[in-house]
């Protein structure tokens, strides 16, 4: 089976201006004149992890990487408060995403990302369908208002001790409402005791939904530096809350506009919080879709999905 990479570094970065004030920082790796591919990160508001270029291999791609809005490298970033995040939405990143294929002069690239990257990556593909050479996706969301709901409340009946944590993390008024709404306006709070604590209590309930994957680290949400702590709550629940400003199934009913593009989902089968009847219900409706189902991984992947990502990227580098 295939493996990963060695570790590489950029041989180019830079800070895409994008107009109004957002920096969005980008990197290039591998070889120059290889398959362009970009990696579209999850979170949102995770920022992008190095670790990703070990997929693919550095003698045939041109790897593309980038911070979407306010958090990793890019500025201004979500845990500084007076960070306008009405200049932070889907339609935002996939204006981004154009500008930054068109500053590096790619025509056409290979798109890789999970979670709440397949969510950008589908929004992307399907507004851009020519722009987009492959998808490859670990771990298929959509970002429907229902996944949502099971993520920070459905699938809490597996979990009820530490949703109702969570739970107890809003006000009492709110407790019986939208619980990712109300998160969001602490994130806005302008005392950051508040924030701070709102952040860990969201983490918490991350990593609880986690806990029960085979091949899960502990506090794999959790254990990040307190800033990007801050931004990744905030972006998530500030995404969260809006839809994503997605029509509801939207993306799933557009499916048909990435006939052509070959498509690969990976999907872990211990995957509680985001099911794979999500994954399923893609592959439906994308002709041009294989899905692997991988026994032994959930949300946050294991050593047989990467060997499965690793061959695939292999395999779409001769195309």
């Amino acid at each position: 089976m295939a493996k990963a990479y060695p570790p590489i570094e950029p041989y180019e970065h830079g800070m895409l201006d994008t107009g109004d004030g957002n920096l969005v920082y980008w990197e290039v790796c591998g070889n120059p004149d290889g398959k362009p591919a970009l990696v579209v990160h999850g979170g949102p508001g995770s920022g992008c992890s190095t670790s990703v270029r070990r997929t693919f291999d550095p003698e045939r791609y041109r790897v593309v990487l980038f911070d979407q809005r306010g958090c990793g490298r890019s500025t201004p970033h979500a845990s500084d408060p007076a960070t306008d995040m009405s200049l932070n939405t889907t339609e935002h990143l996939i204006a981004d995403m154009e500008k930054l294929r068109e500053h590096l002069g790619i025509d056409r690239w290979l798109l890789y990302g999970g979670s709440w990257g397949s969510t950008l990556i589908l929004a992307y593909a399907e507004r851009h369908p020519h722009r987009v050479s492959e998808i490859v996706i670990p771990a298929v969301t959509m970002t429907r208002r229902s996944e949502t709901d099971w993520l920070y409340r459905g699938v809490g009946r597996f979990f009820p001790e530490e949703w109702d944590r969570f739970r107890a993390g809003v006000p009492e008024a709110d407790r019986d409402g939208d619980l990712v709404a109300a998160y969001a306006r602490l994130m806005e709070d302008p005392d950051p005791d508040v924030r701070a604590r709102a952040a860990t209590d969201w983490m918490n309930w991350e990593d609880a939904v986690i806990s029960l994957e085979p091949n899960g680290k502990p506090n794999a949400y959790s254990d990040r530096p307190p800033a990007a702590t801050l931004a990744f709550v905030r972006i998530c629940a500030h995404y969260f809350s809006n839809g994503a400003w997605l029509e509801e199934g939207a993306l799933l009913r557009d499916a048909g506009r990435l006939a052509g593009i070959p498509g690969v989902l990976v999907h872990g089968r211990h995957d509680l919080g985001s099911p794979l009847g999500t994954a399923w219900e893609l592959a439906q409706a994308w002709p041009d879709a294989e899905l692997h189902v991988i026994g032994d991984s959930g949300h946050t992947g294991s050593a047989a999905m990467g060997e499965l990502l690793v061959g695939t990227l292999d395999r779409f580098a001769q195309r």
